[in-house]
């Protein structure tokens, strides 16, 4: 029998605006050459119009295929009791149980890529505690169908800031706390509105640092 391989990717992991994304795209062990010589490879090294231009091809070629959206305020909610590691896994192996692949290949969110492997498993449904899962570092890079799983986290997620943009008429940027057009946007808005919409993470350090700044800018004005 053909052996089905699952890759796993994510995008928007440390962003401040925005969903984190994850991708998940299955194809038979064999067909890696066809995603190569369509140009895929990770999403970091294409521009935003070869991703887009490759995503209805991957699902072409892919034998299943899904991405999961975790809201920012929904991360906001669940980090209260567990970290963005847990969080990441839960979904994961979501997408696990969902695909049933023969075997995995995930693009590891820590160094400890074994720990990452142990966890994953252990959030699995009885009948795939034993599938075959390949935890690494830059596997984006070292496994074209976890490059095709990142392509299609990567685009969702774009569409998703550009949705967020059009909604409110202002430029944000790519959503990363780097990015001086992100930070920009959000001084913006809690300038103007004076507090951070639901798409915006409240709990991340960049969002409470505006704040108090803020804060202590409304402080002077009473000295």
């Amino acid at each position: 029998m053909v052996k089905l391989v699952l890759g796993v990717d994510e995008a928007g992991r440390g962003a401040v605006v925005g969903p984190l994304c994850i991708g998940a795209v299955v194809i038979e062990e064999g067909r890696e050459d066809e995603l190569k010589r369509m140009g895929v490879k990770d999403s970091k090294k294409l521009t935003r119009k070869k991703r887009e231009s490759l995503e209805e091809k991957i699902k072409g070629i892919a034998e299943d295929f899904a991405v999961v959206k975790i809201s920012a305020k929904k991360i906001d909610e669940e980090m209260v009791n567990r970290s963005l590691n847990m969080i990441e896994s839960e979904r994961m192996a979501g997408l696990i149980d969902a695909l049933r692949p023969d075997k995995v290949i995930i693009d590891a969110m820590e160094a400890r890529t074994e720990k990452v492997e142990r966890v994953i498993r252990g959030l699995l449904c009885d009948d795939l505690k034993d599938v075959e899962i390949v935890s690494e570092n830059r596997a984006d890079e070292n496994h074209v169908v976890v490059s095709a799983a990142s392509v299609l986290a990567k685009v969702t997620r774009d569409r998703s800031v550009s949705s967020i943009e059009k909604r409110t008429g202002w430029v944000i940027g790519n959503g990363y706390p780097s990015d001086e057009r992100t930070k920009k946007f959000l001084r913006r808005v809690i300038d103007q509105e004076g507090t951070f919409p639901e798409t915006v993470r409240r709990s991340w350090v960049t969002s409470q640092r505006i704040i108090e700044e803020r804060n202590q800018g409304d402080l002077s004005d009473f000295c």
